[in-house]
């Protein structure tokens, strides 16, 4: 139908051939005389629902399609909504009630302009907070997966719905829910950043609780149920008991070792368990697997004993020894003090490794602890069984430098066989501060037995035993007051340390360092020396440089003029020395003697000027002596 504004005519068209056969057109002519077109117009107008642009109004489902929902409003036409907005709801039907939001009244075509989904979206926050308030069920499509999660469309308005909350049990494919439509709670709203957190497990979760209740109450200590392996974690695996979960931890799936609980069961799996321990309010259940099996000992070969060899492996290695399985679920351990005869401390690393296949000997066997002890060194015959006839006193070997002590040097013969050598007996010459002055950790030294102790495994060695004691052909070479040269090896505050030619050591004090020109002495540098002391017992020898020039010297000076009665003296001691054993002029002589006493007394005079500078020489040289022994001290 048609209406033209200012026309006195209603002129009306009909599309339909077959709707022309019913008009009346006399009733129409003779209505249409007292009838104004403006008064047509309001009364159509009137007809019609009063809807305006952006506004939401209810509207009847006329039909659906696959791509569009025509939806009636009360409108001189109706409106278009695309099918894809309502896929939210599968089971959507002609008749249906649905919001749409008014886009246009007329687009360029004429048509009416509809959207469900914009309509959804303006009322969507009111909505989505009265269905929190209200703990409502909500409808909502899962549109896609995010990280940690999936997006769920609610009410024309994104929610997150988090991995965790998608059901009871863990979910680890989230594509098989995208396009699903299902139900959710309302869990969480963040006003200010209009988020919204859903949850699918919050409806689960009420229906299993009375199931636990259910579950709970027939639950016994050693009860043996089916359940289904949910989760694997390092430390053990979570079972699901139909609603309720319980934890088998790494320990109770085997009775063996397990080192990754993925080879003992599979997710999904269907296993038997045995209630070990639950606590009331359901907090903590304990399973266990291995319990249903017979214990691994039960079954062990009941010949076995001490001193039997056995074959095993190594599944676990610790610095104190090594852990190995000799049957499934029989484990032994061999300390590290029983992998090797050798008395070093070492780790079990050094010796073994995880995987290493291993022939042992059985040293304790406790059945009923279910422990075992086992030996390596034990394979091999012990050294110190026959060590006097290997080793024997005053034999000479080959040792290895292991360790050092400020009192002498730990070696290995071989491996087991240890032995000391004090820092007494590294060197008949040398004097050694500390060890590493005369050999290296890892080096081979030529030793001597010089005691056994074979109670305590210890064995006493020398290396200048090796060679025969030089001190006593020192003695003659070194004789005191003989010259030597020497080379300096070291100057402390008391003196210095002389290197000798045979490589023996000598130690001259500070005073009789002095040279003759007075000029400071230079480690390293050679100078000539005077024997004062040779100690052979206590391996010392004292030098002194100043002795080498001062003596000379002492002697170049010019003589002392006789004394007025030291000349008057000369003839009676001439005279006494021809006359001496002269009988028969005994007489005379005595009558000289007694009348030269004046000259006797002057030559007892000289006597003791003489013998002065000699005492004062002794003297000085017990006070080197004294001093050098305090500096060797």
């Amino acid at each position: 139908m048609r209406i033209e504004d200012g026309s006195d005519t209603l002129i009306t068209t009909m599309v339909e051939n077959k709707s022309l056969q019913y008009f009346d057109w006399d009733a129409e002519e003779a209505q249409s005389k007292g009838v104004k077109n403006e008064e047509l117009i309001n009364k159509y107008d009137k007809s019609l629902n009063a809807i305006k642009n952006q506004e939401v109004v209810e509207g009847t489902v006329m039909s659906i399609n696959k791509r569009e929902v025509v939806v009636n409003v009360g409108y001189k036409s109706d409106g278009i909504v695309p099918a894809a907005e309502f896929r939210y709801n599968p089971d959507l039907k002609v008749g249906d009630k649905v919001e749409v939001f008014i886009k246009k009244l007329e687009d360029s075509k004429g048509q009416l302009e509809l959207s469900h989904k914009e309509a959804r979206a303006s009322r969507s926050w009111e909505r989505v907070n009265a269905a929190l308030e209200n703990d409502e069920i909500v409808t909502g499509l899962i549109k896609c997966k995010t990280k940690g999660g999936m997006i769920v469309e609610i009410f024309g308005t994104e929610a997150f719905l988090p991995g965790s909350q998608i059901d009871v049990k863990q979910i680890r494919d989230y594509d098989i829910f995208v396009g699903k439509t299902m139900e959710f709670k309302v869990v969480k709203i963040s006003p200010e950043s209009r988020n919204v957190v859903v949850s699918h497990k919050a409806l689960i979760e009420a229906e299993l609780e009375a199931q636990k209740k259910e579950i709970v109450s027939h639950l016994e200590r050693g009860q043996v149920l089916e359940g289904t392996v949910k989760n694997i974690v390092n430390y053990g695996v979570f079972v699901d008991l139909g609603g309720v979960d319980g934890l088998i931890h790494v320990t109770d799936l085997s009775w063996g070792r397990v080192s990754d609980p993925h080879n003992i069961v599979s997710l999904d799996q269907k296993i038997n368990v045995v209630i070990l321990d639950f606590e009331e309010d359901m907090k903590r259940i304990a399973l266990g697997l291995k319990q249903l099996q017979p214990h691994p000992w039960d079954k062990l070969d009941p010949d076995l004993k001490v001193g039997d060899h056995i074959k095993g492996k190594v599944v676990v290695m610790a610095d104190y020894g090594a852990f190995v399985e000799v049957a499934p679920g029989v484990e032994g351990l061999i300390h590290v003090s029983e992998m090797s005869w050798s008395q070093h401390l070492r780790s079990a690393n050094d010796f073994l490794k995880v995987g290493d296949e291993v022939e042992a000997v059985i040293l304790t066997l406790d059945r009923e602890d279910r422990k075992m002890s086992l030996g390596l060194k034990q394979l091999k015959p012990d050294p110190w069984a026959n060590i006097e006839e290997k080793y024997a006193v005053g034999s000479r070997h080959t040792a290895k430098v292991r360790n050092f002590t400020n009192f002498g040097v730990f070696v290995e013969i071989e491996e087991g066989v240890d032995g000391l050598i004090h820092i007494s007996d590294l060197s008949w010459t040398k004097k050694i501060k500390h060890p590493n002055e005369f050999t290296q950790i890892g080096a081979d030294i030529e030793v001597v037995v010089l005691e056994i102790d074979k109670e305590n495994r210890r064995l006493s060695l020398g290396h200048k035993q090796l060679e025969e004691n030089p001190w006593e052909a020192l003695e003659v070479r070194y004789a005191v007051d003989s010259v030597v040269e020497g080379k300096i090896a070291e100057i402390t505050d008391k003196g210095a340390v002389v290197t000798l030619e045979e490589g023996v050591e000598g130690f001259c004090t500070t005073r009789h360092l002095q040279t003759e020109d007075k000029a400071p002495v230079q480690k390293g540098e050679t100078l000539e020396f005077k024997v004062v002391e040779f100690n052979k017992d206590a391996k010392r020898i004292l030098l002194s440089h100043l002795r080498t020039w001062e003596a000379p010297k002492e002697e170049e000076k010019p003589q002392k003029k006789a004394t007025k009665k030291e000349k008057e003296a000369a003839p009676a001691q001439q005279l006494e020395k021809t006359t001496l054993g002269d009988l028969s002029v005994l007489a005379d002589l005595k009558a000289t003697m007694e009348a030269e006493k004046p000259a006797k007394k002057a030559k007892k005079t000289a006597k003791e000027e003489v013998a002065e500078p000699k005492a004062e020489e002794v003297k000085e040289e017990k006070a080197a002596k004294k001093e050098a022994k305090k500096e060797e001290e």
